[in-house]
């Protein structure tokens, strides 16, 4: 399958990145900050193919970023640096499918990430995707254009399919095998990391998403990963939605502790 070119990225991609600016001219800078701008990258010079992380060779540098940001533990800096990944590298292909029925397809090799600077507010690792093959459904204009690298798949239960089969089954769990080798934390601690990462980014993003309300929509997308069971959506005293963990990031274990909202220590 041949690469898309920029020009026809830019226009597939249109809908996700409507989405991220709509999201950080409400929230500010921080909610978008572990993207890169803009998300494709054209020149990866200073990047790192996500593809190193799989193969071990990247892993001491992000956990280090780690423990040079919170003087964190093996085991607590391999798990933070992993939410931080986990919650940019998946934020484009759910939020491009929420906005759009499109999703890119997150290969490793053509996910690219950096490393955060000790610089205040500075995102641990920031994420940048390569030439993806973007997947649409038959009704979508480009599904006719006659593009290449662009995927159409017959219905809306094979597009979530696709975003599992390229986000979860061929990058995410890989990298999980990788790190629980390294050190000892359990996986479903990790897959809680991703199903609340994915819960807040479509959350956060609500005003910007189409359709019906974000907390279904981030439900839809949770139940179609089978990362349903590790987190709890539920309207808060504001009336606002609420994620609630079943399984807590570590970040508790800190020098400086930290609770966060939605944990299950809470």
């Amino acid at each position: 399958m041949r690469t898309l070119t920029p020009l026809v990225l830019t226009d597939a991609l249109r809908p996700l990145t409507v989405t991220l600016s709509a999201t950080r001219r409400r929230i500010g800078f921080s909610a978008v900050h572990g993207l890169a701008d803009p998300l494709l990258v054209t020149d990866d010079e200073g990047w790192t193919p996500a593809s190193r992380l799989l193969d071990g060779s990247a892993l001491p540098a992000l956990f280090d970023t780690a423990v040079r940001r919170w003087g964190a533990a093996p085991h607590a800096a391999a798990t933070l640096a992993w939410k931080s990944y986990t919650y940019w590298v998946a934020m484009p292909a759910v939020l491009s499918w929420a906005a759009a029925r499109r999703v890119p397809i997150i290969e490793s090799d053509r996910t690219l990430l950096r490393f955060g600077g000790d610089e205040p507010g500075a995102a641990l690792v920031q994420v940048g995707l390569r030439a993806p093959q973007v997947a649409v459904l038959p009704d979508d204009p480009l599904a006719h254009a006659g593009m290449p690298g662009i995927t159409v798949v017959p219905d809306e239960t094979l597009l979530l399919k696709t975003l599992r089969t390229s986000l979860l089954d061929q990058h995410l769990d890989l990298l999980s095998e990788r790190i629980r080798a390294e050190v000892k934390v359990g996986r479903r601690t990790l897959l809680g990391s991703v199903a609340s990462g994915i819960a807040y980014a479509v959350l956060r993003s609500a005003p910007a998403l189409p359709g019906s309300t974000a907390a279904s929509t981030a439900q839809q997308l949770l139940d179609a990963l089978d990362l349903g069971d590790l987190v709890d959506i539920s309207v808060g005293d504001g009336g606002e939605p609420e994620v609630h963990r079943r399984t807590c990031c570590l970040a508790f274990t800190l020098p400086q502790p930290k609770v966060c909202s939605g944990c299950c220590l809470r």
